[in-house]
């Protein structure tokens, strides 16, 4: 994909689950936007969540990049896609956007046999995510680690009123792309 060389400015849209494989096609995009010598990349974002190890990898990788990044709640950001949707310096929703937070869980297969060993690993597992998660958040927004913890808890959903008095976004404003601004889509299969 062509990223116009020094462009102030790009339009990237990601709406997908956050796993391997559309973590890493993301981040490819952002390189080149970094290898192009891109000022500004604009990030709009609608996400189910998904895998957290991918959604803190995104999450550092975009916090590291060379240029600023703009995020824009477009649809939905849910779970580990808060802490991605953070990443942002500034940070917009549209007034019809939610987040939803949830505690995180882990996928069995038919047969697993669980042992005390295994359970205990996987709630340590668990705990850490929260944790982190749970900082990463209260870091970027008004929302104390003791509220976060409890949206874990009940899978609390919010809109952007709430969003924007608690700091995840700094405005509600709707999607705006300024004439022949460059815009990639990532496009994947379902």
């Amino acid at each position: 994909m062509d990223i116009p060389k020094d462009a102030p400015l790009i339009y990237v849209s990601f709406s997908a689950e956050i796993n391997p494989s559309t973590t890493e096609n993301l981040i490819n995009v952002m390189v080149n936007c970094a290898n192009a010598k891109v000022q500004n990349v604009y990030l709009l974002l609608a996400t189910l969540g998904g895998n957290v190890v991918s959604g803190f990898n995104l999450y550092n990788v975009l916090k590291g990049m060379p240029f600023e990044i703009t995020t824009h709640n477009v649809g939905s950001v849910n779970s580990i896609g808060n802490v991605i949707f953070l990443a942002g310096t500034k940070r917009y929703a549209t007034a019809n956007a939610t987040f939803m937070f949830h505690g995180v869980g882990f996928e069995t297969t038919p047969g697993l046999r669980l042992e005390e060993k295994f359970l205990r690993e996987k709630l340590n597992s668990i705990t850490s995510d929260h944790i982190r998660i749970a900082d990463t958040i209260s870091k970027h927004t008004n929302l104390s680690k003791r509220q976060i913890t409890k949206f874990f808890r009940e899978a609390q959903t919010k809109d952007a009123n709430f969003a924007v008095g608690t700091g995840i976004i700094h405005e509600i404003r709707e999607v705006q792309i300024p004439k022949g601004c460059p815009i990639v889509s990532l496009v994947f299969k379902r």
